[in-house]
């Protein structure tokens, strides 16, 4: 809005404030929220930096005093920021680089590397083949974006307030140490770390720095993934391999075994791949959380393609269900021992793609969906789901 010329002040500041009540706010159009097979937008630019208030210095004193009552009456118009505003900007994570130099700082840091150099520091590519805990060519920072920072990116900020926690894939309670080797286990394909030891200490020390001001049992609002709605039909496989042709194998390869790097390459960033695979041996196992459909679906929608935030998804909740349908249909390691997963059947989830499976429905089913007769069914029929072995 321009300012007010000397000739408008001299009308008084009853004017002024007229001015400013008749002028009406453009309402913001909503971000896209569906990708279905169109190829993926580019990173979304940054938004244009606010207009800038005119300086005291270049304002004359008169038109400084006409306009105080209309800058309150301007501030009144302003709406109050969004339920999804508000939620981005409480997300605040501490910078672990501003931490000094000794050794709470180190162990720290140490503790990132442990998250984002995985593969060379306790996987496959580690010197020492005792430290080799991971298997497989994935980071712990494949799945927990950011280094575990990013909002609804899988974030590890925000989960230490919540340990211990009952867990119902063991049916009992469990710390922080082991829900980190339950993902060496089965996310890196690996085997797990003592929990006494250095590596422990510094991924727990480093998940506790940054989950900041974080109140014990309570979650950061930003924790996982948002919650998508269940498909009333079975996620297409056919459909999903169109979308990850379109959207998913640029990055991730039209193989689905990402984009591995060269040597130097390697040695310089401490990973296996730029992207990672999908599926194949140096992917997650058939016992991890991303084999579940919901779950990577919830990821992928929030997430993908990489560079995408929870606040402007551009691949469609359909899509996002039936690309990771596809993708959790191809090979992969297999972890031994799953029919000891979720002991209380009743708390084994709808979606969980391998044996003993719960209630009358297919395996197909369970892998692919509809999953909301299942959930239906395991709600009305606990104490017989508890009697499947």
């Amino acid at each position: 809005m321009r300012s007010p010329s000397i000739m408008t002040v001299a009308f008084g500041t009853v004017a002024v404030v007229g001015v400013l009540l008749s002028i009406s706010r453009k309402p913001v159009a909503p971000p896209p929220t569906r990708y279905e097979t169109s190829p993926p937008a580019q990173a979304a630019q940054s938004a244009p930096a606010p207009v800038q208030a005119a300086s005291a210095s270049s304002t004359p004193p008169a038109i400084q005093t006409a306009t105080a009552p209309a800058q309150a009456v301007a501030a009144t118009n302003t709406p109050p920021p969004s339920p999804t505003e508000k939620i981005a900007a409480s997300w605040k994570v501490p910078d672990v680089d501003k931490l000094p130099d000794d050794i709470f700082g180190q162990t720290v840091r140490y503790g990132r590397d442990l998250i984002t150099k995985t593969t060379s520091v306790i996987g496959p590519d580690a010197k020492d083949p005792a430290m080799r805990f991971a298997g497989s060519g994935l980071t712990c920072q494949s799945c927990h974006l950011q280094g575990g920072t990013q909002q609804f990116g899988l974030p590890l900020a925000g989960t230490w307030g919540v340990f211990p926690v009952y867990i119902g894939r063991e049916n009992n309670v469990r710390t922080l140490e082991d829900r980190i080797n339950g993902c060496m286990e089965r996310s890196v394909n690996g085997h797990a770390l003592p929990p006494d030891g250095p590596e422990m200490k510094a991924m727990v020390t480093y998940i506790r720095y940054i989950s900041g001001g974080e109140q014990v049992g309570k979650s950061l609002e930003g924790r996982g993934a948002p919650a998508l709605p269940l498909p009333d039909r079975a996620a297409d496989v056919t459909h999903g391999q169109e979308v990850f042709k379109t959207v998913c194998a640029a990055c991730h390869g039209a193989d689905g075994m990402g984009q591995r790097l060269d040597a130097a390459d390697v040695a310089e960033q401490g990973k296996r791949y730029q992207f990672p695979p999908l599926w194949g041996p140096d992917s997650y196992n058939d016992g991890a959380g991303m084999a579940r459909t919901i779950t990577a679906a919830r990821f992928v929608h929030a997430n993908m393609p990489y560079g995408v935030n929870w606040q402007e998804p551009q691949v469609s909740p359909a899509d996002s269900y039936d690309v990771m349908a596809f993708v959790n249909s191809q090979p992969r390691p297999h972890k031994a021992d799953l029919e000891a997963d979720y002991p209380d059947r009743s708390k084994k989830p709808a979606d969980a793609g391998y044996p003993p499976f719960v209630g009358p429905f297919t395996p197909d089913q369970h892998r692919y969906g509809p999953w909301k007769p299942i959930e239906d069914w395991l709600k009305s029929n606990a104490a017989e789901a508890r009697t499947v072995h």
